[in-house]
């Protein structure tokens, strides 16, 4: 069902993934230049990608297998996003290209978070559907 607490982790997953990337930069490089992930297209493509998980994963209610798998799948994506923002932040030496980090860079953890909370909701719904089927 829709009006479930997943639907409410997935949609506010959806919402980091896909708007507050637009408020949030990711970094300031050396010349006092703000980067969001609008600006790097790499950034945005795995952004909106996440977001776009969430949101599909949110009309998958009837299939909850579905909708878990999807789940780990989008974590599995918002993992590798977050380590490419940890490279993309060590990686450089000196003050070549990230001078300061953003808060921008935290926003796929915020995503895993509400993503693992929402499996772990479809877990739940899931075991008690089959303890239901075992009654009948």
């Amino acid at each position: 069902m829709i009006q479930r607490i997943q639907s409410i982790y997935l949609l506010l997953a959806a919402g980091i993934s896909a708007g507050l990337i637009f408020v949030f930069h990711l970094w300031i490089t050396s010349e006092n230049i703000k980067v969001f992930a609008m600006d790097e297209l790499l950034y945005l493509g795995l952004f909106t990608g996440s977001a776009a998980l969430s949101l599909l994963s949110i009309f998958m209610f009837k299939n909850r297998k579905s909708q878990f798998m999807l789940g780990r799948l989008n974590i599995i994506l918002n993992f590798i996003l977050l380590g490419l923002l940890v490279y993309q932040s060590l990686n450089v030496s000196g003050e070549a290209l990230v001078s300061e980090k953003g808060i921008g860079i935290f926003l796929p953890i915020l995503s895993i978070v509400l993503l693992a909370l929402a499996n772990k909701a479809i877990k739940k719904d899931e075991d008690l559907v089959k303890s239901v089927d075992r009654l009948r």
